[in-house]
């Protein structure tokens, strides 16, 4: 049987491959096909040693607080990456619904735009239950679309709680995102989100409080950014903020390679 067919346990060894094949040569079909797999059957994992995941892809965590505006920043986000001619990814978790099991959406109309875009992917994953803000298979997905020659992934939380930060050992950069006016400085310390955030952004910078919000959180963190996604205002030093952060990232290890 087919690899593609709903019955994937029953296939061959030899189907998994193909399926896999695919994957690497970016066939979005399969790309998705895979992602179902491996959300509803865990011990399908095995097929990811069939991949060969892309050398250099930038996997990019957006995390924060629901109405901070975190899908805005995301759209803005693969808007700019594909003005750079980079294949964007997109994996948006959101909770699941207590009927169907399957993702309540969040607010992402305007990611509909991508939707024709042969050059982004985007899916929706739902929690099914598994706490630290990401589904059971985010990891396994983003080492699909790894494969597939993605070059950038973008992974939007559900949001922070107090144990809603698993995005840290996913990701090579957090960017959390808050608003002015909602308190979030100071829950951001409570949650801990500070400690693992790279980069702070303060979404919806032109409202009354952002200047106190910025000057609070920059006691607490070294970068913290303002923007205003709706207009785009900031994303382009946001991404410039990620690509630093990725150079530093990759000259330190180059020079722990060299002082092994």
């Amino acid at each position: 049987m087919s690899p593609l067919g709903s019955h994937p346990f029953m296939c061959d060894l030899h189907g998994l491959g193909v399926l896999a094949e695919q994957v690497r040569t970016g066939n979005v079909r399969a790309v998705s096909r895979l992602i179902s797999l491996l959300e509803n059957h865990p011990g399908a994992r095995e097929v990811l040693r069939l991949l060969s995941p892309l050398r250099g892809t930038r996997v990019i965590g957006i995390t924060g607080y629901p109405g901070a505006g975190k899908s805005t920043v995301v759209d803005r986000l693969v808007s700019l990456y594909r003005r750079s001619g980079l294949k964007v990814g997109v994996l948006a978790v959101d909770i699941s619904s207590p009927v169907t099991g399957g993702a309540l959406l969040g607010d992402r109309i305007r990611m509909q735009e991508h939707v024709l875009d042969q050059g982004v992917y985007i899916r929706s994953m739902a929690t099914r239950g598994h706490h630290g803000g990401l589904a059971q298979a985010t990891a396994d997905a983003a080492l699909v679309l790894e494969a597939a020659g993605y070059e950038v992934i973008l992974i939007e939380t559900i949001g922070v709680g107090q144990d809603e930060v698993d995005i840290v050992d996913l990701a090579h950069i957090v960017v959390a995102v808050v608003a002015p006016g909602l308190g979030d400085e100071v829950q951001a310390m409570k949650a801990g989100l500070l400690e693992v955030a790279h980069i702070v952004v303060v979404n919806k910078g032109d409202l009354p409080g952002a200047d106190n919000t910025l000057r609070d959180l920059r006691e607490w963190c070294l970068n913290v950014l303002r923007t205003v996604a709706t207009t785009g205002e900031g994303i382009p030093e946001l991404a410039a903020a990620i690509m630093a952060h990725q150079q530093s990232r990759t000259v330190s290890h180059v020079g722990e390679v060299r002082n092994f």
